[in-house]
């Protein structure tokens, strides 16, 4: 059993901070089910998550969108409850479940009291082994997802996001929604459920993490008793992508007076050596809020756009670099321009010792206020098991911050920053920018 101290700083006003320390522990089971746990037992209260790896990218071929409507269908009856016997179960005993999925995992979030741990146990375990997918539960909700896919195709964000995971990802799962079409969700059965359930819900891909009143003893038999009788094994992930994606825009004509756009290129493993520099790197460059150098150049200096910003995405078969923006139709182009000016200034002539020292104390400073509850430390534990890191990240993560230099940052912009390769995807009607150049568009 490993064990470490995390110090959390959390403020409390101007002038006020206080510090909680929290033992992170591994966790094994009999049954060979793995954990981390942050026991905390001053509040009769625990938080549980579970990530299974693979998530929408799951979905087999001609059956798009399977994955997500399955997900949305766990709390919809299971054993012999239908929907409304379960959600008044899950009340009866004060339970809070949640399910949801992406592109690379399924998520499963609990909340319960200690004293109904057992139950609350016994019924996710119930809606992840037993769900019913019966079909009044599956027409509800597939009328549902079907609403919102209808909504997506008025909406410009949606429209931009689409458009370019097309252009990055082609014909990959992550090339097209997870919720999927009208055509693959309208034709989605009862046994296309069972199919995505036993595909994507499986003890080879779990990943569990809890905080609260519980001990490492009563966590492994709570592991035991929940995942013990899911299948061992899913569906076998899907291949990585080759992100090469073309310099230039593509235009989707929509009717509205500012333009949507979407951009970026390849992006960076989470695994990569590199990574670390480069997400610092991005902090500067449009991750920072209004001290990062797009928002001083598209908004603050130009005018250009309330807001713009950008973020790595490591997804699992083909990481992306991206960033959003919205501009009046006659002032895309310009918007567009400077961020592309902005991705090359970088390039070539990297960050500054004062930009680099203010994001050290923004990201040090910020990071320890994420340890804020139960709920929120058994989510970042999780995610770093997913992530691959070691438990002792949490004491390190500011130490690898302070480390960095004006040169390992550089040397990381040259490597990721690809100017002739960063790709805008605009929804609306850009004045001067009305060629379709990106393929399979």
């Amino acid at each position: 059993m490993m064990r470490f101290a995390l110090i959390a700083g959390i403020a409390l006003g101007a002038a006020t901070t206080a510090q909680a320390a929290t033992d992170i522990q591994t966790v094994e089971s009999e049954n060979g089910f793995t954990a981390w746990l942050a026991e905390e037992h001053s509040i009769p209260f625990v938080a549980l998550e579970l990530r299974f790896r693979g998530g929408a990218s799951l979905d087999e071929e001609g059956k798009r969108g399977a994955t997500n409507l399955m997900v949305g269908l766990l709390e919809e009856g299971s054993g012999d409850m239908d929907a409304r016997g379960f959600a008044a179960a899950a009340e009866s005993i004060a339970a809070n479940f949640s399910y949801d999925v992406g592109d690379d995992a399924v998520a499963v979030s609990a909340r319960f009291l200690t004293e109904t741990r057992d139950e609350a146990v016994d019924l996710l375990r119930q809606s992840l082994v037993e769900p019913t997918f019966s079909e009044t539960a599956l027409e509800r909700v597939r009328a549902q997802v079907l609403s919102s896919i209808r909504s997506d195709v008025t909406d410009p964000d949606t429209l931009a996001a689409e458009s370019f995971a097309k252009a990055a990802f082609g014909d990959h799962p992550y090339g097209s929604p997870y919720i999927g079409s009208l055509e693959s969700v309208a034709a989605l059965t009862r046994e296309d459920m069972q199919t995505a359930l036993h595909n994507a819900i499986a003890q080879d891909r779990v990943y569990v993490s809890a905080a609260g009143d519980i001990t490492p003893e009563e966590l492994s038999q709570l592991m035991d008793d929940l995942l013990s009788d899911l299948p061992e094994t899913g569906a076998p992930m899907p291949e990585d992508v080759d992100v090469q994606m073309q310099g230039g825009e593509t235009v989707v004509p929509f009717d509205t007076p500012q333009s949507t756009v979407v951009f970026g290129h390849e992006g960076i493993a989470r695994d990569d050596p590199d990574f670390f520099a480069a997400y610092v790197m991005n902090h500067i460059l449009g991750g920072g809020g209004f001290e990062a150098r797009l928002m001083q150049e598209v908004r603050e200096k130009r005018g250009l756009t309330y807001g713009v910003y950008s973020y790595l995405v490591p997804k699992d078969h083909g990481p992306v670099y991206m960033g959003r923006v919205a501009s009046a139709n006659d002032r895309v182009g310009e918007a567009v321009q400077v961020i592309r000016d902005e991705w090359a200034r970088m390039a070539e002539e990297g960050v500054t010792e004062e930009e680099l020292e203010r994001a050290k104390t923004y990201l040090t400073g910020a990071y320890p206020l994420r340890f804020d509850s139960n709920a929120a430390i058994a989510g970042i534990l999780v995610g770093m098991q997913l992530d691959g890191l070691d438990p002792e990240y949490v004491l390190t993560r500011n130490d690898k911050v302070e480390a960095l230099t004006v040169e390992d940052i550089n040397r990381v912009a040259k490597r990721l920053l690809k100017p002739e390769a960063l790709h805008f995807a605009i929804v609306g009607q850009p004045e001067g920018l009305q060629e379709v150049s990106a393929p399979g568009q």
